[in-house]
């Protein structure tokens, strides 16, 4: 558990069927933000996605598998130590994974679905899964012939869990009950065939973005927490005039805690998009080259100071210094990933 910036840590996912090593740790300089890898485990396969408990001593990842599976890590001087066998989620391919009410959510890609898994006190992970399955499709045959749940995060009140679909086009509103069990209580259906795949909150909580992966754009929506409901009021293109979007798949975007700018990777144009934020606009300002290539996924330092870009194929986390002023990241540093999916702070 870190108890100040000089013992902040990063942890980096990736794939081990592509060659990464696992789950790595990385000592983060807290003036530059340059990571040193201090330790790496494969004891779960294809931890693609990580999220750590709110008090830091636990870390949580997806075993993104056909077989899909989720697993419990304890944070300690000498890296994670896993728990306990990874748990079935009863869905395949877990992409993503969000905690709520005492339980550890997965978005589920391949199964187009969302698990929801019970957290003991000891930060160990119990079975049997409790699954939503969507239902769907959209216009894409080649993406869309079914249900994709690529994203799951809850709204900053609390009240409510979103599930993201690149299958159908849309975001759902659920409640989750004390049994695990999520109802859907709206869907906000987006552009047809853009596919939607993540979703952040301005720090207001009033606002959220979606970014999209078969379209190079974010949809910017209103958030009403008491109702549950998110209206669609304009789309932004992450790329500059004159780039063709074909071959272009965004992946992740990030917001920066004050709400000025936000940040989103472009896989195949391999670039960082900078938006500048204005109430319910968003503009773009500029991208970036990333420093690698297939920009898989970004994360912010806690102090917002540096961006990370976990590069999957050309297999290494960059380092990016934020312009304060301009919201443009310069980079500054990277650091060998094989296979690299994402990167959390605790």
């Amino acid at each position: 558990m870190a108890t100040d910036e000089s013992g902040l840590r990063a942890y980096i996912g990736s794939f081990t069927s592509a060659g990464g090593p696992g789950l790595t740790t990385a000592a983060v300089d807290p003036e530059s933000g340059a990571l040193t890898p201090l330790h790496s485990t494969d004891a779960v396969a294809n931890p693609s996605y990580l999220a750590p408990s709110p008090d830091g001593r636990y870390l949580y990842a997806v075993s993104e598998t056909p077989d899909g599976a989720a697993a419990a890590f304890a944070l300690t001087p000498g890296g994670p130590e896993l728990l306990a066998p990874a748990v079935p989620v009863q869905g395949a391919d877990p992409t993503h994974l969000t905690l709520a009410a005492g339980r550890l959510v997965t978005a589920n890609y391949s199964s187009g679905s969302v698990s929801t898994l019970p957290v003991r006190a000891d930060g160990t992970l119990t079975g049997p899964a409790t699954v939503l399955a969507h239902e769907g499709s959209g216009p894409r045959t080649d993406r869309q012939e079914g249900p994709h749940t690529h994203a799951v995060l809850p709204d900053p009140s609390g009240r409510w869990l979103l599930s993201v679909d690149l299958g159908t086009d849309s975001v759902r509103s659920c409640t989750l009950s004390a049994d695990g069990a999520l109802t859907v209580r709206a869907e906000t259906r987006l552009r047809a065939g853009s596919g939607p795949r993540h979703l952040a909150f301005h720090p207001r909580g009033d606002l959220a973005y979606v970014v999209h992966e078969l379209a190079p754009m974010v949809t910017v929506c209103r958030w009403d927490a008491g109702a549950g409901a998110l209206t669609p009021v304009g789309e932004t293109r992450l790329l500059p005039d004159g780039a063709a979007a074909d071959g272009t798949f965004p992946s992740g975007l990030v917001v920066s805690p004050d709400g000025r700018f936000a940040w989103a990777a472009n896989r195949g144009h391999d670039s960082l998009s900078v938006l500048a934020l204005d109430g319910a606009a968003a503009a773009l300002v500029t991208t970036v080259p990333c420093g690698g290539h297939w920009p898989r996924d970004l994360a912010l330092h806690p102090g917002g100071r540096h961006l990370y870009v976990a590069n999957e194929r050309s297999g290494d986390v960059t380092w990016f210094t934020v312009d304060p002023a301009t919201g443009i990241p310069a980079r500054t540093g990277s650091v060998a990933a094989p296979a690299a999916s994402c990167v959390v702070f605790a």
